[in-house]
């Protein structure tokens, strides 16, 4: 889908690598500023066709059965982007040009890349070519902040670490002059953020989740594994999403906008089960886990304390 002819004076790319990441990452942060009228583009790598299918009825969709699920998740991501107030999503290279990697996890409890990972997956696509796709995208819709993930994918996920790869490169292509004039007038992103966890909310989010573990053990239930349950951050472990409070520079308030981001959750019905953690926080007050937080990891530093992803850019 194309920007309008006059883009808004504020303009946010994020670049995902899946369906549905943009909204368990992001979508608070999507839906505070498409709401606010400033110019939002998601770029997604891939169709996420590798994903963990959670509606046995759409099991048979799977890759190694029907290899049939990505129009599902295309499905799903617009009826997500609907929600959050967004028209203007993008398939990186065009629908299917990149495949999902899928993951499996190693002993540290972290996603990698699994053994047999294909030619056309995105985990190994060549860089320079997947950044020359991006290229162009930045100079036609200008954004002013451009929101990926980390060096580590937040968990370790191949394509997320991927789309870190090319979007960091691409963001340094846009911006000279020399490069490339055919992909379009250069383009200088004025700030990028990396989307972490505050240390005080990862300390709230696990004494939940131990909480929750031992009524439910009390109870005689069995919940299973529980990502959060198993982390001890006085023991010295810290999840790779977790960063310290000072390191976070950006603080977007998700309550106002919850209605939109649960909704846009919902819609990702194949791969978002209803009792998912993202949904223990709806109904309850406002406070820190509403929160979506950021580090700076290039460009204009926002001033301390800010709320806001524009805060301190010129904007033009």
């Amino acid at each position: 889908m194309s920007r309008p002819v006059a883009p808004p004076d504020r303009r946010l790319m994020l670049v995902h690598a899946h369906p549905d990441d943009e909204s368990s990452t992001t979508g608070a942060t999507i839906a505070t500023y498409a709401d606010q009228g400033a110019g939002v583009t998601l770029v997604t790598c891939t169709l996420g066709e590798r994903g963990d299918i959670v509606l046995p009825e759409l099991a048979h969709l799977s890759h190694d059965q029907e290899n049939a699920l990505a129009q599902v998740r295309v499905v799903e991501l617009t009826e997500a982007m609907a929600a959050l107030g967004v028209t203007d999503f993008v398939r990186l290279g065009g629908d299917g040009r990149w495949h999902d990697t899928g993951m499996v996890f190693g002993p540290d409890g972290m996603a990698a890349p699994p053994p047999d990972a294909d030619e056309a997956s995105f985990w190994r696509a060549d860089l320079l070519e997947a950044a020359n796709a991006l290229v162009p995208l930045i100079r036609d819709r200008r954004p002013q902040v451009l929101i990926t993930y980390d060096e580590f994918g937040f968990y370790g996920h191949p394509d997320h670490i991927q789309a870190h790869r090319v979007a960091t490169y691409a963001i340094a292509l846009a911006a000279v002059p020399s490069y490339r004039p055919d992909l379009g007038e250069p383009w200088q992103v004025q700030r990028v953020l990396w989307p972490a966890y505050s240390e005080s909310q990862m300390r709230t989010m696990i004494a939940g989740a131990q909480a929750e573990r031992q009524a439910a053990i009390e109870a005689g239930e069995d919940r299973g594994e529980d990502f959060f349950a198993d982390f001890d951050l006085d023991s010295g472990q810290r999840p790779p999403m977790c960063v310290a409070d000072d390191d976070i520079a950006v603080r977007v308030d998700g309550y106002p906008v919850a209605a939109q981001r649960f909704a846009a959750l919902r819609a990702h019905r194949s791969q978002i089960k209803p009792d998912e953690f993202f949904f223990a926080l709806e109904g309850s007050p406002p406070g820190l886990l509403w929160q979506e937080c950021y580090r700076l990891a290039g460009g204009a530093p926002p001033p301390a304390g800010a709320t806001d992803i524009f805060a301190g850019l010129s904007i033009d």
